[in-house]
């Protein structure tokens, strides 16, 4: 559902409100398609979307700002607001409505918070919309893509949650056969194609443009690779994705995970981001893009951005604990040889899969690979342009690329060639976060203290608590 209505970045909830022809023009596309209910939805500060359903015949209320309310701060760990302080109001986007390929009879529409009659300043949405407004006054539009990777579970009938599809093999003494990856593996993919086929055929109905399917590295693993949009589109396609495949998953009695890494074995979960940008004026160049088929000058500068802030991006990218447990060159528990193809430093390279900054072949994007699927992708999305409009403005120069394996890279070689490891925990990264003047400004003074707090809490509480390993290794060793 098409054509822009609104301001992408307004002053005032008036400001933002669409107009009443385009109310009725959606209306009537959802009462021609069966649907009853719409989930109006605004997205927290780790990426979940919340809502309350609104009946159709409401329609017309939610589109004036008139639906449900939210009390959006009393269900934050870290709350800026308190019990006497007004609620919040989500206004949907008209032209991010998506009906469920699971349920007909419900469509999605993403939102934007406002709050006393203006954006309210902990809206993920509205950060990213912020900086895709300071991009096309740049004269760019931006445009990314997505590599989504997720493992899919089912409960044995000891109630304990197993690999779906291949893994769990064990020998005649009781041990789990070590094989090789399970990377492309045909039988495997087929064994998964009953429950593919049907998010294909949902991705398809979309209208996403899905260009294939992948058997990943780890047991069960899959990813999906899809077609660019705009960053706001592909944010709110990241976020539909992950609900739809668990409620696809539930429907045929499986479970679908995002943890980046859940046990020893498996390979990461990733969800690299690839980005291009356009001029405005010329929609069908790319300013990645330079003369005899190499990549052209703006690359670079826009990589100097992405490297210099490469950290505090990485605290946003890969947000939890599990996540730094795979930004790792090697595992020696890895199902499928030792190295990982992770990222695990923050330098850039040509189709250097090790890197952060990868420049792929054969597309002018740039490519982070330190990103993983329980990202909020608005606040990734915002802070990747924020650090490529800087890099962009200030005309950085990149280092030199590095084209060779770093998973073996010594301190002396790092530091003769500039490079730093990524970080290797998330207290690292958000460390570098606090510190970081871009996400300050991308985030804004509140939401970059709210969203440092509550990943300080979440560190403090896994620091705290004794792992399995921690008895093993010590329990009886002293």
């Amino acid at each position: 559902m098409s054509s822009t209505t609104t301001k992408l970045y307004p002053a005032t909830l008036e400001e933002a409100l669409p107009s009443a022809e385009r109310v009725r023009e959606v209306r009537e596309q959802l009462e021609a398609a069966g649907v009853e209910y719409v989930l109006s939805c605004w997205i927290d500060i780790l990426g979940s979307p919340k809502t309350k359903p609104v009946p159709l015949a409401e329609f017309e209320e939610l589109c004036a700002g008139r639906g449900p309310q939210f009390a959006v701060h009393s269900v934050s760990m870290v709350p800026e607001l308190g019990p006497a302080d007004a609620d919040q109001i989500v206004l949907p986007d008209l032209d991010s409505v998506l009906i469920c390929p699971w349920d007909t009879t419900t469509a999605f529409v993403f939102g934007d918070l406002f709050w006393e009659d203006a954006p309210y300043n902990v809206c993920p949405r509205f950060a990213l919309k912020r900086q895709v407004q300071r991009a096309n006054e740049a004269g760019y539009n931006v445009n990314a893509g997505f590599e989504p990777e997720f493992i899919v579970l089912r409960k044995a009938d000891d109630g304990q949650l197993v690999k779906a599809f291949g893994g769990g093999e064990a020998t005649a003494s009781g041990r789990e056969i070590k094989r090789q990856a399970y990377g492309y593996d045909v039988e495997h993919s087929l064994d998964g194609m009953p429950f593919l086929d049907q998010l294909v055929t949902a991705i398809n109905g979309l209208g996403w443009g899905l260009s294939n399917v992948v058997c990943e590295g780890a047991y069960s693993q899959f990813e999906l690779d899809f077609g660019y949009a705009d960053v706001v589109t592909s944010a709110d396609r990241f976020v539909f994705l992950r609900v739809m495949l668990k409620e696809i998953a539930k429907r045929n009695g499986l479970i679908v995970t995002y943890m980046p890494k859940p046990s020893n074995g498996d390979w990461r979960s990733g969800a690299h981001i690839n980005y291009s940008m356009t001029p405005i004026d010329d929609p069908r160049a790319n300013i990645f893009a330079g003369e005899d088929g190499a990549f052209g000058p703006s690359t670079f500068s826009a990589v100097a951005g992405l490297l210099r802030h490469g950290k505090a991006i990485t605290a946003v990218a890969c947000p939890t604990v599990n996540s730094y447990k795979g930004l790792v060159g090697h595992s020696t528990e890895l199902e499928g040889g030792t190295e990982t193809w992770a990222p695990s430093h923050i330098c850039y390279g040509y189709n250097n899969r090790s890197a952060m900054i990868r420049l792929p072949q054969r597309r002018f994007a740039i490519e982070n690979r330190a990103c993983d699927m329980t990202v909020n992708p608005y606040l990734a999305l915002a802070m990747t342009v924020g650090a490529t409009l800087e890099g962009l403005q200030q005309g950085l120069e990149a280092p030199r690329p590095v084209d060779k394996p770093l998973y073996a890279l010594t301190a002396e070689e790092a530091k003769a060639a500039d490079v730093q490891h990524l970080p290797r925990t998330l207290i690292e990264a958000i460390t570098a976060f606090d510190e970081d003047e871009l996400a300050k400004d991308v985030f804004g003074p509140t939401m970059h203290g709210m969203y440092s707090k509550y990943k300080h809490m979440e560190w403090t509480s896994f620091h705290e608590h004794v792992t399995e390993w921690e008895q093993i290794e010590y329990l009886q060793f002293f």
